[in-house]
């Protein structure tokens, strides 16, 4: 069988992939049929269930009819510059909960007020089986949900203290991954530019510094924004260069609208991209392919992430007593014709 082994040796875990091969069917047909989900015919699903069984493979509970509460941050869900790369993780989370059966209750959170109420009505009502948290992972928030008894996973942040599940792209790798091609192109005075506050964000100031500290240069201190606007961006790189010279050779944006809005002050100052300075973004958001010059961005899984969410959801429901564990999705490159070799 495959979850026994020779002797003195360990024994591998089964796979979804396993289950899907003994029943000549798709991953995805065997997850949907596992997880309750629609779309599978009922001889099928249980020929799938019966050698799940059989293999002691652990099937996911079942949270098909049941709800989950999506509590989302004001900003992230009304402002439409900053809401983009929420749409997209929406987009996947929805489609996950279509897939399993499940009833989403989006809920925009501003005030802690409206998070007690949520976590209390959530509490109180059976066919809750617990909550999402989508850009909400600062300390008051997350001290908030302390003595909440059903799980809470949060959505592309993360909790330092470990209490709870989150998923989140693999922010550090990722802009270590971005500043180390611009590295390769030649560039060694490379700056960060970006708005702080949450620790999605300085995850990517960390890899950038990560990238260059490894190549034997000193991280000069980042270019910072009051907020996401591509506007704000082109002021502040318009007003450094007009300030101390173009005294950089690349710019390294934590999110697309800066990469943009990088672009435009640049260009207003005279100078051209990427002849005289390669920009590089995070996110890839699909206007990227359409800026001028196209933009050369890390690709960040947010459609995934969503779905991801739900899933690490339902493994808290499966009585296994799990740990809370944070997923962190790989990124990857998506070179276009904003950056360049350095110039001499």
């Amino acid at each position: 069988m495959l979850n026994s082994g020779k002797r003195g040796r360990p024994s591998r875990r089964v796979r979804l992939e396993d289950i899907a091969a003994r029943c000549r069917v798709s991953i995805s047909t065997a997850s949907r049929a596992l997880a309750g989900g629609k779309g599978v015919r009922a001889d099928l699903r249980e020929k799938i269930i019966e050698t799940a069984k059989s293999l002691n493979y652990k099937i996911p509970t079942s949270i098909a009819g049941r709800k989950v509460y999506l509590a989302a941050s004001s900003a992230a869900m009304i402002d439409h510059l900053r809401s983009q790369f929420t749409s997209y993780v929406l987009e996947g989370l929805n489609e996950r909960a279509r897939t399993l059966g499940v009833e989403l209750v989006t809920r925009a959170i501003a005030r802690a007020d409206e998070e007690v109420a949520l976590l209390e009505e959530a509490e109180a009502d059976e066919s809750v089986a617990g909550c999402l948290f989508l850009t909400l992972d600062d300390e008051t928030v997350l001290t908030l949900t302390s003595g909440f008894g059903k799980p809470i996973v949060l959505v592309n942040g993360d909790d330092p203290a470990m209490r709870h599940s989150s998923v989140t792209p693999c922010n550090r790798s990722a802009a270590r991954l971005a500043a180390e091609h611009l590295l390769d192109l030649g560039h060694k005075r490379i700056l960060f530019l970006m708005r702080r506050g949450r620790r999605t964000i300085e995850r990517r100031f960390e890899g950038w510094q990560d990238a260059l500290k490894a190549r034997g240069i000193n991280p000069a201190a980042a270019i910072e924004v009051e907020d996401w606007l591509p506007e704000l961006a082109a002021e502040a790189v318009a007003s450094r260069i007009a300030t101390r010279g173009l005294d950089f050779t690349a710019v390294l944006a934590a999110g697309d609208s800066l990469a943009v809005g990088a672009m435009m002050g640049i260009e207003r100052a005279g100078y051209h991209v990427p002849a005289d300075v390669s920009v590089m973004g995070m996110d890839d958001l699909p206007q990227a392919a359409f800026q001028n010059p196209p933009l050369t961005t890390m690709h960040i899984p947010m459609r995934e992430i969503g779905a991801a969410s739900l899933d690490l959801l339902l493994d808290d429901l499966g009585g296994m007593d799990l740990p809370p564990r944070r997923v962190e999705l790989a990124c990857h490159i998506v070179e276009r014709q904003s950056t360049g070799p350095a110039r001499a």
